[in-house]
């Protein structure tokens, strides 16, 4: 039986208040009226009025209502635990932040720094930034390189999950005792998601089976070709296995990410999504476990709503993903290009960035991932670029690449390390970047996509703003040209993905840390990030969130040429001050509606996830 790892006290605060006081309000208001005076009618009347609002409204709630956690007196005792674990078959895990657990293995560096290690530990988060609690007072943090161990933001227990039933369990549990919960697979999430303070984790990773089908039938109607996987799966695995087949799958290149959890939650890029559509275009089914307990399928005819919204919606707002069924294709030869472009002042850089805005449409049908890292040693600022072009030769790969490299030489720029690799989609897309996920590492982001239209018309203005950002401070700006051709035609699929994505022609943000892979793309979307070591203190890690909310995103914004051009929630700010239209646009409203209906009690909320508005920044507490 898994120990209750920490009571910290915390005040109670829970629906039974509500509760209670509407229970009182409705037995005023229907006391007999007789001999009432004058004052006491009109108190009768406002009592009932109170009763009627109080009924009919649930929120905002009159008394705000809060998650059991350790210390209330509705948090799960010890046998009821024991109880929940007996349930499991011990499947219980009592959860412990990744350093502590690299501490009690005694684990390498090269270990705590590898995705592939760190995916295995329940409580880890590859951006482990997300597992400390900087705000608490004191702060609760648990360093690599501390003295310390605390809790943070890492969930209390964890469901091992072998089956959908050992999730309904968890969920039914977590519905009886009000907890906080939260969804796990991979742990490869920028946005702090995956974990949640006080929580039940729902972990999926050893969710892992793969199955093909010639023939996938909904209805009584033949899909084609198709891939169900556990949403423990991740990409690699299944490109691995999809090789075998003599098939592929649209996924991106990050070694960690699950196809089945968040990645198609968001929507889902890929270097191949310009010749095939986003992740989310090409799934045909979930099967999901929502927040009554209830295991579903959803697709086209069953559930649709939770289908329209479980693609494109958010991740970890609508249940519990157990495995998911996408589209497949015949596997075919791609020609993988990258080189390296080595500038030595941020005007330059800008000139040369300028110059890729006017080449950008020069590799139509592609899909490029691109980095500038301004890190040391200074002053050389150096654009790495893989791009990935289908069905052509090496010698065609360079030929199209060969305008923009030549612009950038003409610019004083330096070209070095230009390489291709030609072969099978499957394999080639594993080599484009590194083959581990980096572990271990704070960091936060922003981002926003780039249009097409901005793109021809905006040239000098994009070159500019990647000047202003590398002077403002930011380390690293990537890009992910993954829009355009197919996500662009596919804007009249039914999804709840940002219809920003099918006029975008880039995802661009900034991070201090050049090795950092990014999979998705609509337009071209830009990514700004920012990065601390282990000596930041909970002031200055306040200040470098602020920077990305109101200085490094606000600047993209500019870059864009709109108002608001919208971002991807997977690889966003979680801070958006107006996320709802940020990361959904016009499909707010319908999301609310979805989210009402299959989760009427919010159990499974995020930050700036659909209905976070509602609750504090941990999701513990309505607002």
């Amino acid at each position: 039986m898994p120990h209750l790892y920490r009571q910290t006290g915390f005040p109670a605060c829970s629906d039974a208040i509500y509760l209670d006081l509407e229970e009182r309000l409705k037995l005023a208001s229907e006391a007999p009226d007789h001999h009432l005076s004058p004052l006491a009618s009109v108190m009768r009347l406002l009592l009932q009025a109170i009763f009627i609002y109080a009924s009919l409204s649930r929120l905002p709630r009159l008394v705000s209502s809060c998650r059991n956690q350790p210390g209330d007196s509705g948090f799960p005792s010890s046998a009821q635990w024991e109880k929940l674990d007996e349930q499991l078959q011990g499947r219980l895990i009592s959860v412990v932040p990744s350093a502590e657990v690299c501490r009690e293995l005694g684990c390498t560096p090269l270990q705590w720094q590898s995705g592939q290690f760190a995916t295995n530990i329940p409580g880890s988060m590859l951006y482990y930034n997300w597992e400390q609690d900087y705000t608490s007072v004191p702060s609760s943090l648990c360093l690599y390189n501390g003295t310390t161990c605390g809790q943070g933001r890492v969930p209390l227990y964890a469901i091992n999950a072998s089956s959908a039933v050992d999730i309904q369990v968890g969920v039914k549990f977590a519905s009886e005792y009000n907890l906080r919960v939260a969804i796990k697979s991979s742990g490869h999430d920028f946005s702090g998601r995956s974990t949640q303070k006080n929580s039940l984790l729902f972990w999926t990773r050893h969710l892992k089976n793969i199955s093909f089908t010639d023939s996938f039938i909904i209805n009584g109607k033949d899909f084609g070709s198709a891939v169900t996987v556990g949403s423990g799966v991740g990409l690699h695995e299944l490109y691995n296995a999809s090789k075998l087949q003599g098939k592929m799958v649209v996924g991106g290149t990050a070694v960690m990410i699950a196809a089945g959890g968040g990645y198609v939650q968001g929507g889902g890029h890929s270097a191949f999504s310009p010749l095939f559509g986003l992740a989310a275009d090409n799934t045909l089914e979930l099967q999901v476990v929502i927040s009554n307990g209830t295991f579903v399928t959803a697709n086209e005819y069953s559930h649709s709503d939770l289908f329209w919204a479980m693609r494109g919606g958010g991740s970890g707002s609508w249940g519990v993903i157990i495995s998911a069924t996408f589209r497949t294709y015949p596997t075919f030869n791609v020609t993988s290009h990258s080189a390296s472009v080595i500038m030595t002042s941020t005007a330059q850089t800008g000139a040369v960035m300028a110059a890729h805005a006017a080449h950008i449409f020069d590799i139509d049908g592609a899909g490029q991932y691109f980095d500038l890292s301004n890190a040391p040693p200074a002053p050389n600022i150096t654009m790495t670029l893989y791009t990935v072009f289908p069905h052509l030769s090496d010698r065609e790969a360079r030929a199209k690449m060969a305008p923009f490299l030549d612009a950038a030489q003409a610019l004083g720029a330096s070209v070095v390390n230009e390489t291709t690799e030609t072969g099978l989609a499957n394999g080639v897309i594993e080599h484009v970047g590194p083959s581990d996920d980096e572990s271990g590492v704070n960091l936060i982001c922003g981002s926003r996509f780039v249009s097409a239209t901005a793109y021809r018309t905006n040239q000098a203005l994009i070159g500019e703003t990647y000047t202003a950002l590398l002077d403002q401070g930011v380390s690293g700006i990537l890009g992910n040209l993954v829009a355009g051709g197919k996500v662009s035609e596919n804007a009249n699929v039914d999804s709840a993905v940002h219809p920003k994505w099918r006029t975008a022609k880039a995802l661009v943000d900034s991070s201090p840390f050049h090795s950092v892979r990014f999979a998705d793309h609509a337009s071209n979307q830009v990514i700004v990030a920012r990065m601390w070591d282990e000596t930041a203190t909970p002031a200055q890690i306040k200040r470098l969130q602020e920077a990305i909310t109101n200085e490094d995103v606000p600047l993209l914004n500019v870059m864009t040429g709109e108002e608001n051009s919208g971002s991807y929630s997977n690889e966003g700010d979680v801070r958006e001050p107006d996320f709802q239209e940020t990361f959904f646009g016009p499909n707010y409203r319908r999301l609310e509606e979805s989210k009402a209906e299959y989760d009427p009690k919010d159990l499974f909320i995020v930050g700036a996830g659909v209905g976070s508005e509602r609750w504090d920044a941990e999701g513990l507490c309505r607002v």
